[in-house]
């Protein structure tokens, strides 16, 4: 396989990783901050209930393991 596909791979995989860190600490946040009966900001009428960013970020999180597993297959 050409060098660019495991460079996009990478690439790939680290954005993922990263989206779905960030999404996760959103989602706990936005949870932690519904326990304690805080509100956090002013929710939207379109925004999402608060699961979708948690659940995102485990999926996020688990196909940047794939794409890195694909990537050692690669080599």
């Amino acid at each position: 396989m050409p060098e660019i596909f495991k460079a996009l791979a990478t690439i790939n995989a680290w954005t993922l990783f990263i989206i779905g860190w960030i999404s996760l600490i959103a989602g706990y946040f936005h949870l932690a901050g519904i326990y304690l009966g805080v509100q956090l900001a002013e929710i939207p009428a379109g925004i999402p209930p608060v699961w979708c960013p948690l659940v995102g970020g485990f999926v996020c999180l688990a196909l940047s393991v794939a794409i890195m597993k694909l990537r050692q297959i690669m080599e």
